[in-house]
C-alpha cells in the first residue's frame, strides 16, 4: 500500500503538469512501493497482473514526466523504475553487468557528505553547478560471480 505522503505528493506532481491521478497510476505507484528496488516492467506487472501493460508503459512515461518515477537503464538496456528520491530517500545502485539485475544501496551520512563535496567540487572545476547526484556502481553481483 502507498504510503499517504507519497500518494499526496504524487498527485502534487501530477497537478502541476495538469495530469490526474488516476486509480491505474495509484495502483502503479503502490506496486514501485511495494517492490524490492528498481523493478522492470514484467516485475511491476507481476506485482499487480491486473495492470494492462500498454497502460503501464503510457503511465511510466507520465510519471517519469512528472519527476515521480526515475528509469534506471543498465548496460543491456534493461529499463527498470523506482520512485523518485523526492518521494523516498537518496541512494544508490549496484548495478550487475552479468544479469542487469539493480540492488540499492546507502552510505552513511559522513560518508555520503564527504562523496558529495567530492564531486561538487569536482564538477565546480570543470564549470559545472551540482543539484543533486545519482551513484551507480557497475560489476557482477554475487550470482554472476
Amino acid at each position: 500500500m502507498v504510503e499517504p505522503n507519497v500518494d499526496n505528493e504524487v498527485a502534487t506532481l501530477l497537478r502541476g503538469a495538469d495530469q490526474r491521478y488516476t486509480k491505474g497510476r495509484r495502483r502503479l505507484v503502490a506496486a514501485l512501493q511495494c517492490g524490492n528496488g528498481p523493478l522492470t516492467i514484467t516485475q511491476i506487472l507481476a506485482l499487480d497482473p491486473a495492470l494492462p501493460q500498454s497502460s503501464v508503459y503510457r503511465n511510466l512515461a507520465i510519471l517519469e514526466e512528472v519527476n515521480a518515477v526515475t528509469r534506471i537503464v543498465t548496460r543491456h538496456d534493461f529499463a527498470r523504475y523506482e520512485l523518485a528520491e523526492n518521494l523516498t530517500k537518496h541512494h544508490h545502485h549496484l548495478i550487475c553487468s552479468g544479469c542487469s539485475d539493480v540492488a540499492d544501496f546507502s552510505l552513511d551520512a559522513p560518508t555520503e557528505s564527504s562523496l558529495d563535496w567530492a564531486l561538487r567540487r569536482a564538477a565546480g572545476e570543470a564549470g559545472f553547478e551540482v543539484e543533486e547526484h545519482r551513484l551507480d556502481l557497475l560489476g557482477t553481483c554475487s550470482r554472476c560471480n
